[in-house]
């Protein structure tokens, strides 16, 4: 079972049996429908998708064409979700399509892997995004250059600013895996699961709950 998509709910706190707080993320996972089993022979390589949610509007023609066929074939009601997400397995025929995959794949003590994008800081400088001091004062005439980055490259050679040069940009919205996060408490009724730690993205934001065996 490779595992599941979720959404951050947010962080709280639980207290273990000796009264020590752990601070848990908050995570509504599942539950997934199958939406189709990809082949080696078929496809080129074993997957399932899977989908998280639903999505009440402004749906594509492809995407109802494969959500008719489904249901059309295995006489179910399916309803488009609104996220997809392929998972690489070992034998996609252990899976069938319709079949949901809820929280109840994981057990309480496990250890998960996690995946998310960062939240997202918008266009920032360079004492923001990699942390320079700046000139250090306002003294020999720098009174308007407490920020700015400084020299980023000679005149006459090599004439360009080289790549990767720590310059002002984008902030954050990257793709973040966090592995090694323990499973506190699994609520099964209501789609929960508590796992020990932070997990990346901001409340709302859809994140991926791996087996990591």
């Amino acid at each position: 079972m490779p595992g599941i998509l979720g959404k951050k709910l947010g962080m709280s706190n639980v207290f273990d049996k000796d009264g020590n707080r752990i601070p848990v993320t908050v995570i509504e996972a599942g539950p997934c429908a199958i939406i189709s089993l990809k082949t080696r022979e078929k496809n080129g390589y074993n997957a399932i998708q899977i989908g998280f949610g639903n999505k009440k509007k402004h749906i594509n023609k492809p995407m109802a064409g494969i959500y008719r066929k489904i249901n059309v074939d295995k006489a179910l009601t399916l309803e488009p979700a609104l996220i997809h997400k392929e998972f690489r397995v070992d034998n996609p025929g252990e899976f069938t399509v319709g079949a949901e995959l809820t929280v109840e794949i994981f057990s309480v003590g496990e250890k998960v892997k996690l995946r998310g994008k960062t939240k997202g800081k918008g266009f920032q400088g360079v004492m923001r995004r990699h942390g320079f001091g700046g000139v250090g004062g306002t003294t020999h005439g720098q009174s308007d250059r407490l920020r700015a980055p400084g020299s980023i490259g000679s005149s006459s050679y090599p004439s360009r600013v080289f790549k990767g040069m720590k310059m002002a940009g984008r902030m954050g919205y990257v793709n973040v895996t966090v592995r090694g996060l323990k499973i506190i408490k699994i609520i099964p009724e209501k789609n929960i699961l508590l796992v020990q730690g932070a997990v990346p993205g901001a409340v709302n934001s859809i994140v991926e709950i791996l087996k990591t065996n």
